[in-house]
């Protein structure tokens, strides 16, 4: 799947969201500013760990992001532009970046704004979350900013309740909006301060492994949408995804696991949006997108993406870190996806690339049910750990 050059190319060309853009387009809806997490980054000329190095960024520099190809990511800080390894940076939220330089918090504009509305009502009460995993956002709306996130039975404090959505603020101060479905007026013993609230519910929701756990697995593409076309041997993806998410069904069902999948046939094509609504309905405890990959360089290997940096990225690395032990490609280790299955979930989630069906090589092994089952059971192994 292609999903190396750009996030709205990537979204328009392969997951089918949005009709392309121009040029001009993608790279201001796909540019962010993300934090450097590395003593000294070395920034290279083209996407590739043996490309030429142009220069470095220091610890701790905000860079603006304009472009994704397979965990590497197009920078420019300063005078300074080229690639890095996307893993070394961060996503900077927009909001926090406009309150250091204002001096204004979020919470005081969020104030401002909501207090405006007509559609708003405000009241101060307790409330617990009761989902498992609940995004908080800068605004109203799914289409807002992920500051954080939520476990069941957390306790949060209600400010104001607008079409749907609350504003709340959390034990330890932060302020955002969650979708008002998620949460019951009352709170609950268990939460009884800022430091001792999130972990004890951290500890009680992973306790036992995967024994009893909802997991969702998402193979991509189908029906109609054949997905990547492999360019050696003519693989279908959709095919590919299929085969590999149902090796991973029966890799969870063994280690104790609940199982849904979005498609079981070749012929379904769940929308998007449905793949989403499913597993939010189900109250499912971890959501899995399986994929194989594409790119116009010659490169290898498995790719895991997330979107929030809460458990999106846990579960991820969770995954990656099973991937990289070895099951015959490579790990490119993790990369930011802002992609609808991840961004507008609410559960934990992450999309995982098993393999190049550009790259002759990963083609010819990705079609072999071996190499299926290997990551397919590594990927079990990855969820497992996740909820230890």
């Amino acid at each position: 799947m292609n999903k190396m050059i750009g996030v709205t190319l990537l979204t328009a060309c392969l997951l089918g969201i949005a009709a392309p853009q121009s040029a001009e387009a993608k790279t201001a809806a796909g540019s962010y500013t993300a934090q450097v997490y590395a003593s000294s980054l070395n920034v290279r000329d083209e996407p590739a760990k043996n490309a030429t190095v142009v220069g470095s960024i220091k610890n701790g520099a905000r860079v603006t992001v304009t472009d994704e190809q397979h965990g590497w990511l197009e920078v420019k800080a300063g005078s300074t532009s080229g690639w890095v390894a996307g893993y070394y940076l961060k996503k900077v939220n927009r909001n926090s970046l406009q309150s250091s330089a204002s001096g204004t918090s979020i919470a005081s504009k969020t104030n401002t704004a909501s207090s405006t509305s007509a559609n708003a009502s405000s009241r101060t009460s307790k409330a617990t979350v009761t989902a498992d995993s609940l995004r908080i956002r800068s605004g109203p709306g799914t289409q807002y900013k992920v500051l954080g996130s939520l476990k069941v039975k957390d306790t949060v404090t209600l400010l104001l309740h607008q079409n749907g959505w609350a504003r709340i603020r959390t034990v330890s101060g932060e302020t955002g909006w969650v979708a008002e479905q998620y949460i019951r007026s009352g709170s609950t013993s268990s939460s009884t301060s800022s430091t001792s609230s999130t972990s004890s519910i951290s500890t009680v929701q992973h306790k036992g492994g995967l024994r009893g756990k909802l997991i969702v697995i998402d193979p991509g593409h189908g029906g109609s949408d054949p997905g990547m076309l492999g360019t050696t041997y003519n693989t279908m993806e959709k095919d590919l995804n299929l085969h590999t998410a149902l090796y991973v069904r029966d890799a969870l069902v063994a280690k104790g696991a609940r199982v849904e999948m979005t498609r079981t046939r070749d012929d379904q094509k769940p929308t998007l949006a449905r793949r989403v609504q499913m597993s939010q309905a189900l109250r499912a405890d971890a959501f899995v997108s399986v994929h194989y990959n594409s790119s116009p360089k010659n490169v290898s290997g498995t790719l895991t993406f997330f979107y929030s940096e809460a458990d999106d990225l846990k579960l991820a690395r969770a995954i990656e870190t099973r991937l990289g032990q070895g099951i015959g490609l490579k790990s490119n280790g993790l990369s930011f996806g802002d992609y609808h299955i991840l961004r507008e979930n609410r559960i934990p989630a992450t999309l995982v690339e098993l393999g190049f069906l550009t790259n002759p090589t990963d083609e010819s092994i990705v079609r072999k049910a071996s190499y299926q089952k290997k990551a397919a059971k590594a990927i079990a192994e990855g969820v497992a750990d996740y909820f230890k």
